[in-house]
């Protein structure tokens, strides 16, 4: 009886798992679509100069700069929140096997997802350095 229960409980996590996948890539989508829809709106119609390189600005390249933005509804910033989404989605699916296997007390999977999850966080708030 108690491998039944156990065998439902992985289940129940493996569909929480894919809820977390498929809610992260379709608000990510929705973010970007909405953002790509409304720059072409305001500004589909000017040539773009190639020849002269533009980086993003510096609150476009940190997470709190692209959530402090976000209110402010410029198309830019939509599009960077749906990125920014769809780079926490794997993050949110680690965190969350994480807590799982602690909750198990599978320290040897908590080690694994702790470190996977340290990666991921560093990756991520360093820019890829």
């Amino acid at each position: 009886m108690e491998r039944i229960k156990k065998y439902v409980r992985i289940e129940d996590t493996q569909k929480f798992i894919s809820i977390i996948l498929i809610t992260g890539v379709i608000l990510s989508t929705f973010f970007v679509i909405a953002g790509g829809v409304f720059y072409l709106i305001s500004s589909g119609s000017s040539i773009p100069k190639y020849h002269i390189f533009r980086g993003e600005p510096a609150e476009l390249k940190s997470i709190t700069g692209i959530i402090k933005n976000v209110l402010s509804l410029r198309s830019e910033d939509v599009i960077q929140f749906g990125l920014l989404l769809l780079m926490l989605t794997p993050v949110a699916r680690v965190l969350f096997t994480f807590i799982t296997f602690l909750h198990e007390k599978d320290y040897t999977y908590v080690l694994v997802a702790f470190i996977v999850l340290s990666v991921l966080c560093f990756s991520l708030i360093s820019g890829g350095a």
